[in-house]
């Protein structure tokens, strides 16, 4: 044993690299000679020998300790691969992918809903849905009426905000639907007149909506539903008060049925007759745009407010102050200016309609075809001004737009009437400083989303303060109504009774009719001089009428 080790020895120091040592011995010319592997040149560790002596095997046992490093990674990406295609499997083959698995969709109950007492707010539910209803929902059920502004998926709102146990009544002027039976008659044809307007019609007479449009308008809120809302009021009770509404001593405010309102409270009395007298010539206009309104007196002894003496006291509310209600509508969004109301445009008349109905007109195909006729062939479409009405069958989206249209032209003629500087004259004005105003939405004006009614809000400036500064704002009110020369034939024939009657003395008779004499001696009636200034934007406003048909009338 000793003898073998001595050769590893002596092997081992025959077959390493030379020491100093050795090399000046080998310079004094001594005997020993020392045997050198030039192999180890080779090697990319010139430091190592890899013969019989030590460090060969600690070479061996580092490369060994590698590759079982590496031969364990693999196998850990092996093991991972194996167990995503089995789990891949188990879900791909789960029920919940079947044909026959009943869905079960999530609805959230928005926060903004309508507030039933003890109901908790901002929760989830699970609810089953049958194969029939999972059908509709894909056949594009359309808006459910909530409370929420700013969404990108209607759909997802499939609950009734409105209470239960409500009359018809308040569901129809809550819901606001398009009832099936919405028709608007047509009007009166002149005699000699050529074209009798039909439900193609979008425009007729040269400056008048026509049946097409007309009978897709929302029904809002009409006479019957400021009826209701009133006979509603008186009968309620208030049970909830809390911040709300706008203006910091607004308040939003719950009824015993879970119904809410808006409830606007203010030192100066103008501005509350100016909301509730805005609301009054709305309706002489048969404009069903304003939610239902009605003036009551804070009192305490009334049943109405008996229930949140505390919360009135909190509000810094004075007592024996004349306050409107007005009914809190659910589902609104924002509303932007058309396009044909900015800047660059700026006006709509019967040309204006005819190239929206040409252009979007639903026959696709046949664009296509002419387009491939035209070839390189570059023409201008000139468009005659001797019609005075067009007939086309247009598309959905088109309808829409033209039904959105509707309504800012009645929106304009009434904020001209009113000079309210809180809506489109507020764009107008910043506009010299803020030139992208125009493109957000406009101010206090919203759209309902089950039904596509635009939502004239917060008119207290309307007769009153509006009147005071028509000198600085009356450029601003008179730039809208002049680019304007399509009307709701309606909305003329309202404005030309208004007109014959003084309209002062009919408003005062609106006023006492609807309201008790403690809320006449507290909010006194529109005053005579404001009442001769709205009688003569009333005759600004028919002759603006008057002026369209001579311009685009034939010659």
């Amino acid at each position: 044993m000793a003898s073998s080790t001595d050769k590893t020895n002596r092997k081992c120091e025959i077959e390493r690299l030379p020491s100093l040592k050795d090399i000046n011995n080998t310079e004094k010319g001594t005997d020993h000679k020392i045997g050198l592997n030039f192999n180890w040149y080779k090697m990319r560790r010139p430091h190592l020998l890899y013969n019989s002596c030590g460090y060969r095997e600690e070479q061996f046992r580092r490369l060994k300790k590698e590759y079982g490093f590496y031969s364990y990674c693999m196998l850990s990406v092996g093991l991972s691969f194996v167990l995503g295609l089995v789990i891949g499997a188990a879900i791909v083959g789960s029920p919940a992918t079947s044909p026959n698995f009943i869905q079960r969709k999530l609805e959230r109950i928005n926060s903004s809903k309508v507030r039933v007492p003890h109901e908790r707010l901002n929760s989830l539910k699970l609810t089953g849905n049958s194969d029939e209803q999972i059908k509709k929902e894909r056949d594009g059920d359309r808006f459910s009426a909530v409370s929420f502004v700013g969404s990108d998926d209607p759909r997802k709102y499939k609950v009734d905000v409105y209470p239960k146990g409500l009359t018809d009544d308040m569901r129809e002027i809550l819901k606001d639907t398009k009832a099936s039976d919405h028709k608007h008659s047509l009007p009166e044809v002149v005699n000699g007149m050529v074209h009798v307007p039909n439900d193609n019609t979008v425009l007729y007479n040269n400056i008048y909506w026509g049946p097409a449009v007309e009978n897709s308008m929302p029904q809002g809120y009409g006479e019957n539903s400021a009826e209701i809302w009133e006979k509603y009021v008186d009968q309620s009770e208030v049970i909830k008060m809390e911040a709300g509404c706008g203006r910091m001593q607004n308040r939003l405010i719950t009824f015993q049925d879970g119904i809410q309102a808006c409830v606007r409270y203010r030192q100066n009395t103008d501005q509350i007759q100016g909301e509730i007298f805005s609301f009054y010539v709305a309706r002489l206009l048969n404009l069903t745009n304003l939610a239902p309104s009605v003036v009551k007196v804070v009192d305490l002894k009334d049943k109405l407010w008996q229930n949140v003496a505390n919360n009135i006291a909190t509000a810094q509310w004075n007592t024996n102050r004349a306050v409107v209600i007005t009914q809190y509508i659910p589902s609104l969004d924002s509303a932007t200016i058309p396009e044909i109301f900015k800047p660059s445009t700026r006006h709509l008349n019967k040309i204006d309609i005819y190239k929206m109905s040409v252009t979007e007109k639903n026959d696709t195909k046949q664009l296509l075809i002419d387009k491939i006729r035209a070839k390189n062939i570059k023409t201008k479409i000139e468009v005659a001004d001797d019609f005075d009405y067009v007939d086309v069958k247009v598309n959905k989206k088109t309808i829409e737009l033209f039904v959105e249209l509707a309504q800012w032209s009645d929106l304009i003629v009434f904020d001209y009437l009113t000079a309210n500087l809180d809506r489109i004259v507020n764009n107008l004005f910043n506009y010299q400083w803020n030139i992208n105003i125009m493109d957000g939405p406009a101010h206090n004006l919203a759209r309902k989303m089950d039904s596509g009614l635009l939502l004239f809000l917060d008119n207290e400036s309307g007769l009153l303060h509006g009147y005071r500064l028509l000198k600085k704002y009356n450029t601003y009110h008179s730039l809208m109504l002049d680019n304007l020369c399509v009307f709701r034939k309606s909305t003329v024939d309202a404005l030309k009774v208004m007109h014959r009657l003084p309209i002062g003395k009919k408003l005062s008779e609106v006023f006492h009719q609807k309201n008790s004499a403690v809320i006449r001696d507290i909010l006194p009636p529109l005053p005579e001089k404001n009442a001769k200034i709205l009688h003569e934007r009333l005759g600004k406003v028919l002759a603006q009428v008057d002026k369209c048909e001579q311009s685009f009338g034939k010659h």
